[in-house]
């Protein structure tokens, strides 16, 4: 299933880096960002989240939650929070059913090569559960959280 914007976003469950779980209808009523990525402490990985923190009250102001989603484990994302002061959800996909319904799992190029991997992409979310952008594929991952955060101005 493809992302399509105006359409309702698919709905989710998984669990945190307490191993709680968590799920999009958790939210309702919020506009929330959900955004993939491939690993966590990993350069690139690193920017977007710091990026997405150092934007934090901005979102704050703005009501709303964001979400980071990869495959990595509770453990994992613990211990990135804690290196990073990172104040928002991180998730765990490690069978990739989330991505794959997001069109964050697939054929991408990496370093000039044809891969199968997470692929970086952003989804808002309105208030009313329906897509209201998606950014299919992030090519710069550490300017990507103040493009965020321009589209959420309107």
């Amino acid at each position: 299933m493809a992302i399509e914007e105006g359409k309702a976003a698919p709905a989710f469950t998984l669990r945190d880096a307490k191993g709680e779980k968590v799920s999009l209808a958790d939210f309702k009523g919020k506009d929330v960002v959900v955004y993939f990525y491939p690993k966590d402490d990993t350069p690139g990985c690193t920017k977007e989240a710091c990026g997405f923190r150092d934007q934090w009250s901005a979102l704050q102001k703005k009501g709303v939650v964001l979400i980071g989603i990869s495959p990595d484990d509770a453990a994992s994302h613990a211990k990135f929070i804690d290196k990073y002061s990172l104040p928002f959800i991180l998730l765990s996909d490690p069978e990739r059913k989330v991505m794959e319904k997001y069109g964050a799992w697939g054929e991408k190029t990496m370093y000039g090569k044809k891969t199968i991997g997470v692929i970086r992409s952003t989804v808002w979310i309105g208030a009313d559960g329906k897509v209201r952008k998606h950014w299919a594929r992030v090519a710069k991952a550490e300017t990507h959280p103040e493009a965020v955060l321009a589209a959420l101005a309107g």
